[in-house]
């Protein structure tokens, strides 16, 4: 009995001594979600899968055409020699055409991550993707502005669905080099004549 004393003692001795935990700890109200939500990215530091569709096509047609003409008629009549006629006429014809077409498309899908979360709630991501087959590499680079509204349930955003897009695909390796033009016709398109 006297041990069950001592044991309750000490129990009420430490338990008044001791610090007490507070729920306060235990709550982080930027990062709660309901266990039935869908994980969307909502802070730095999170992934973001970017779907981009990209069509753009532009086209431009010009059409000239001008006709101009002139002309001088005389008459020349004398007793010996009759009726004579002169004439002179001159006279321009020009008829010009162009078009110009232009179609890019681009599909991809990258994974972002949110590098800044503005006042108004809107997230600032950015991305990277570099893909290397056979010696020729993409590579992709992505920065937005993305509404936390329109991000989906699978946390996923169409391109088209960023504000201030920066989108830029370039390629580098053997088959990228030789679709570029040479030294000279570089040269000559710089003077104007190619």
């Amino acid at each position: 009995m006297r041990r069950l004393i001592l044991v309750c003692m000490a129990c009420v001795t430490l338990a008044t001594t001791s610090p007490a935990a507070s729920a306060a700890n235990l709550f982080d109200a930027d990062a709660w979600q309901s266990l039935t939500a869908d994980r969307r990215a909502s802070k730095t530091g999170d992934i973001i899968t970017i779907l981009v569709y990209e069509n753009s096509s532009a086209s431009n047609s010009a059409d000239t055409s001008t006709n101009t003409s002139f002309a001088l008629n005389g008459k020349v009549s004398t007793l010996y020699a009759g009726n004579n006629m002169a004439q002179i006429g001159a006279g321009d014809n020009y008829g010009g055409k162009g078009k110009i077409e232009r179609t890019g498309r681009l599909l991809a899908q990258i994974s972002a991550t949110v590098v800044d979360v503005l006042p108004n709630g809107d997230l600032i991501v950015a991305g990277n993707q570099n893909i290397d087959v056979n010696g020729e590499i993409t590579k992709i680079h992505l920065k937005g502005r993305v509404r936390p509204v329109d991000i989906a349930q699978n946390n996923a955003v169409q391109s088209n669905r960023l504000a201030d897009a920066q989108i830029e695909y370039a390629g580098e390796g053997f088959i990228t080099d030789r679709s570029r033009p040479g030294l000279i016709p570089r040269f000559l398109a710089w003077l104007g004549l190619w």
